[in-house]
Order: C-alpha cells, then sequence, then structure tokens
C-alpha cells in the first residue's frame, strides 16, 4: 500500500472530513417560507447502466457508473427512503406518537444522513489518499463525491436561510479545509509540529463557526455550544485520520464513533432550526426519532460495507486480512444494533430471528465481492442469486412483524434496489482498484 506524500493534499479531503464539524451547527437568519430538504440531494453522476442478464441469471443485477464513490453514495442514498417506509409501517402497526412525514421529522432525519454521510465519504477519501497518492484518479473520483456532499449540506442551509447564507456557509467551510489537508498530510509523516498547528487552526475555526451560526440562527444556536461541539468533532474525526495514517485495525471503530457523535448532533441542530422556522412538527417526538434511527443505521450499512470491501481490495490478504476482519467486526456491530432495533419494536424472539437474516446477506455481499474480483463469474451469479431470494425472506419477516403495514412484495422490491447498487459499487471497486480495464 503506497503512502500519502508530506504535500498539501487536495482540498477537497478537508471538505469532507471537517464538514461534520460545521454542520453541527447550522442555523440560519432563517426564512419564514423555507422548506428543508427531506433527503439527501444526490450526486450529479454519469447514468447507471445494469448488466444484460443472462438466461437463469438472479432477476436482481447491478447497477454502476463506473466510479465507485458515486455508486456508494448512490447506494447509501436509497437506505433513507427504505427507513421512512419501515418506519412508517411500524408507526401504524405500533401506534406509536408522532408523525413520520411532518417537515420537523424530514429536516432530522436529512440531517442525520448528510452528517454520517460526510464522515464515512471523508473516512473513504482519506484512505483512498493513503492507498493511491493524493495525486490519483482515485483520489480524485473520491474527492469529487465529498464535495458533492459538501455543496448538499451548504444548500441545504441554503434551503432555509436563503442563498446567501448556504453560499457563506460553503466558503466559510472551503477556507478551512486546508486546515484538515494539513492535519492529515502531518499525521501521515509524522509531523507533530504540524499537527499541532493543524489542530490549533481548526480549534479557531470553531469559534469562527460558532460565531456564524449564532448570528444566522438568531441565537437558537448559541455561540459557545457549538463550538464546543465542533470541538469535539475535531477531536474525533483527528483521532480517525489518524488511525487510518498509521494503518490502525482501529480506524474504522473511530470513524464510526465519529459518524455517531454527528448523528446524535442531529436532533439538537433539527430542533434549533425548527424552531427557528416555526416548522411544522417535532423533531424529537417518537415517530421522527424512530426515522432517524433507522435512517442512521441503515445507511451506515452501506457504507461500512463499502468501506468493508475497499479495504479488501486495497489490503494484502483481502479478506483475510487483519484489516479486513477489523472493518468487518464494526459491520457487524452495526448490524447488532438494527437487530436491537427491530427487537425494541417487535420483541427478543424477532430480533433474533433478524439478526442471523440479516448476517447471511452481508455474507451474499461478500461472496460476490471475492468471486468478481477474481473472474468468478458462476460465484458472481450465485452470491446475486443468493441475495435475491433473501429478499423475499425479507420481505415475509417484516410482513409478519407489522402486522401487514409492510408488505412482503413491496419490502423485497425495495431490497432489489439495495442489491443493484451496492453491487454495482463492488462492481466499480473492482475495476477501479483490482482488475482495471
Amino acid at each position: 500500500m503506497s503512502t500519502i506524500r508530506p504535500t498539501r493534499v487536495t482540498a477537497s479531503i478537508g471538505v469532507a472530513l471537517a464538514l461534520t464539524l460545521g454542520l453541527s451547527a447550522c442555523g440560519s437568519d432563517m426564512q419564514d417560507d423555507a422548506t428543508p430538504q427531506s433527503t439527501p440531494m444526490t450526486t450529479s453522476a454519469p447514468e447507471m447502466t445494469d448488466h444484460t442478464m443472462d438466461e437463469g441469471a438472479s432477476a436482481v443485477m447491478p447497477m454502476s457508473t463506473g466510479d465507485p464513490f458515486v455508486d456508494l453514495r448512490t447506494a447509501a442514498q436509497h437506505m433513507p427512503e427504505t427507513a421512512t417506509t419501515l418506519a412508517g409501517g411500524f408507526v401504524t402497526a405500533l401506534e406509536i406518537p408522532g408523525e413520520v412525514d411532518s417537515d420537523a421529522a424530514g429536516l432530522r432525519a436529512a440531517l442525520t444522513s448528510l452528517l454520517q454521510e460526510h464522515v464515512y465519504l471523508a473516512g473513504t477519501a482519506v484512505a483512498t489518499a493513503y492507498a493511491a497518492g493524493p495525486d490519483s484518479p482515485e483520489f480524485e473520483a473520491a474527492a469529487a463525491t465529498l464535495d458533492e456532499n459538501s455543496v448538499a449540506l451548504s444548500e441545504a442551509i441554503g434551503s432555509l436561510a436563503g442563498a446567501d447564507k448556504g453560499e457563506a456557509f460553503l466558503t466559510l467551510w472551503r477556507d478551512h479545509v486546508g486546515y484538515f489537508v494539513d492535519y492529515a498530510v502531518a499525521a501521515q509523516a509524522g509531523d507533530t509540529a504540524g499537527l499541532e498547528e493543524a489542530t490549533a487552526n481548526l480549534e479557531g475555526y470553531t469559534q469562527e463557526a460558532g460565531a456564524f451560526f449564532e448570528k444566522i440562527s438568531a441565537g437558537e444556536l448559541p455561540a459557545d455550544a457549538i463550538a464546543e461541539a465542533l470541538s469535539m468533532h475535531v477531536t474525533t474525526l483527528s483521532a480517525a485520520i489518524d488511525d487510518l495514517a498509521a494503518g490502525s485495525p482501529e480506524a474504522y471503530a473511530s470513524l464510526q464513533q465519529a459518524a455517531s457523535h454527528v448523528v446524535d448532533g442531529a436532533a439538537t441542530i433539527a430542533t434549533g432550526l425548527a424552531t427557528a422556522t416555526d416548522m411544522a412538527g417535532d423533531p424529537n417526538d417518537e415517530a421522527a426519532t424512530l426515522r432517524a434511527q433507522l435512517t442512521a443505521l441503515l445507511q451506515e450499512h452501506a457504507y461500512l460495507a463499502g468501506l468493508g470491501v475497499f479495504t479488501a481490495y486495497t489490503t494484502e490478504g483481502g479478506t483475510g486480512s487483519e484489516a479486513f476482519e477489523a472493518a468487518a467486526g464494526v459491520l457487524d456491530g452495526n448490524s447488532v444494533a438494527l437487530a436491537e432495533a427491530v427487537g425494541s419494536l417487535a420483541g427478543p424472539e424477532q430480533e433474533e430471528a433478524f439478526l442471523p437474516l440479516w448476517r447471511e446477506h452481508i455474507g451474499y455481499f461478500v461472496d460476490y465481492a471475492d468471486a468478481v474480483a477474481s473472474g468468478d463469474d458462476e460465484g458472481a451469479q450465485e452470491a446475486l442469486m443468493e441475495l435475491d431470494t433473501y429478499r423475499g425472506t425479507a420481505g415475509d419477516f417484516f410482513e409478519e412483524i407489522s402486522a401487514g403495514e409492510l408488505p412482503s412484495e413491496a419490502v423485497a422490491e425495495g431490497l432489489a434496489m439495495h442489491v443493484q447498487t451496492l453491487a454495482g459499487a463492488i462492481d466499480s471497486l473492482n475495476v477501479t482498484l483490482v482488475n482495471p480495464s
């Protein structure tokens, strides 16, 4: 694995790494008629194409653009939609108080998705820079996808506070991008003085950003509280960069911790913005909370799965390496958390039934990744057929535990998109990292 040189990395790496910091503070000179973004904005990307399906092949086929970072984001962005569907079914079946589809619930879910996405795209970009080099086409592609998320966040702010505030946010954000770039370079080079300088600059940014967000939110997001929250973002993201630079298997857990901190902050941010705009609904009612929790867990599943495949494709030993085992362990922790969420709604017996079912489908994705990397077309097709069968089994499971509020066919159809997009991302990772044409 190549290492990053001690030069200034492309600014986009900092955009992603730091964005987690800035939006934990987003607020605005709120427009009364502002409409929140209910889902993350999509990335502008080449049209996705699916593979030609041979006779007897799986009914679900991978969809890819050839850009693994765009494709991974596409796979992840499908999950908030699934979370909304599942939350709606459970809310109806269990008569959970609140509104899944209120403006405030949509805002909280959108912030959860965008902020968490930024952390995982950042981690992927840093890992790509360290593995392939900061001047590589691979890193340029990763950085471009990171910047799409940055723009989406600035537009989300602009949709609430006005376009000029969105532009101001993006300018402020890009001004401090270089500090994270400096940190990433210094971490890889073991430059203690450089690390201290970059950290001091980032802490200075937290103060500036805190003042900015207090002003544009009319005090609903106090500067001191925002600066304190941003300092924690600096700490957690810096720790993740340190582990990535050192090639430590702990990097995946560190990155997850940084993402979890952002998810925890999304409710606070949404509350402040909803209050400032007199937004309909309550971002903290039980229905809105369930939607946000499922959004975080399901989207995290997609990103952790993608990181696992990336690790297998860039690390000696592949799926047998220590690094992959660490990545898989963090992914399995996400599976356990999802099972616990299901159990909290449907009971411990259903939790125990869901976990092996969910783990099984992850195993099929690993089988698919192994097969495409080794050119085993038959093995790849077998894995897709197993995933196809899994869709129906999972659909039946959710229909049963929701008393019919989540019809089996509808769930299976949603899972078809999950299989197609995540398998497509794996295809693109393979072409980019393992078997370039």
